[in-house]
């Protein structure tokens, strides 16, 4: 019981530093993103690296990269994830953190969807139908804006097939990050070296923020690496909506970012959605222990 409160307040404290991060990084709006990503790979790769040493677990790294296709599916993961943050530093710097929060919430959703397409994976009705809501949510922005909402489908799509290759690979959550910034990590030095320190050297003010974005991406991991050990999937999978609930306050409110009414539809139906599908989330976790427990007593009426 301990242990499961813990992995919640762990998972908690994650999404609140995510969905606070974007203060962080729009306090860094005067730096250039790629500056800003470049910096919190090499910070990113040290903390991981750091970690690692402290485990005794470094030599873990070198056997990431021992055959060609876990190679190759991090590869893509770094793609992913390095296109991700990108994405997510320029939309908040440039004032399109609503745009953001909302491709997070449509991640969950399309993660779903990918796990039955790619994985097989059983989608209940409720599921689906929270898959269409959000459907219908992006092509509601995409007719009030007149254009595709690239923000949301980049990050939503980008992330979500980041699980898909995280999936697939048999490596733990820290080595596997450690190898994906380690790969990325070259051409974030390449963009620091040839910028004169990528504003490193802008004062110390800035110099401690670059820094400290290695911390700022580790933490979180860590804890929500240490949250999903302890806590059952539904219940993780209802928690991760406070990040982007959070994101989308702290535009709106804090960054008093544009929300139009066409913003309001759209986000009408992706809370819909999310109802719908924390529910459908938390009714399989429900059925899942109900069914554990009768087998484990049928198991002890057999002895």
């Amino acid at each position: 019981m301990r242990d499961t409160q813990l992995g919640v307040m762990a998972m908690i404290a994650a999404c609140v530093v995510w969905g606070l991060s974007g203060i962080y990084y729009k306090a860094l709006s005067h730096v250039p993103p790629e500056q800003v990503l470049s910096h919190r790979v090499l910070w990113s790769f040290l903390f991981f690296a750091g970690v690692l040493l402290v485990q005794g677990r470094i030599g873990a790294l070198r056997a990431a990269f021992s055959d060609r296709r876990g190679a190759l599916l991090l590869a893509f993961a770094t793609a992913m994830i390095s296109l991700n943050w990108f994405v997510f530093i320029s939309s908040v710097q440039t004032g399109h953190a609503t745009e953001a929060s909302l491709g997070y919430y449509i991640f969950p959703l399309l993660s779903v969807l990918l796990g039955r397409l790619v994985f097989g994976e059983r989608l209940a009705r409720a599921q689906l139908l929270a898959v269409l809501l959000a459907g219908a949510a992006v092509a509601v922005l995409s007719f009030g804006l007149g254009a595709a909402p690239l923000i949301p489908l980049v990050l939503s799509v980008s992330f979500a097939l980041y699980g898909v290759a995280k999936k697939r690979l048999s490596l733990g959550p820290v080595v596997s990050v450690t190898a994906e910034v380690l790969l990325i990590l070259p051409v974030a030095l390449a963009v620091i070296w040839l910028t004169g320190g990528a504003g490193f050297f802008g004062g110390p003010a800035d110099a401690a923020m670059l820094a400290f974005s290695g911390i700022l991406t580790g933490l979180p991991l860590i804890l929500f690496s240490y949250a999903a050990k302890r806590v059952r999937l539904g219940t993780v999978g209802v928690l991760q909506y406070l990040n982007p609930t959070l994101q989308f306050l702290v535009a709106v409110l804090l960054f008093a970012e544009p929300f139009t009414p066409w913003h309001g539809a759209a986000f009408a139906l992706i809370w819909s959605a999310v109802a719908v599908f924390s529910v459908s989330a938390l009714r399989q976790e429900r059925a899942s222990r109900r069914a554990a427990m009768a087998a484990t007593g049928v198991s002890a009426q057999i002895r």
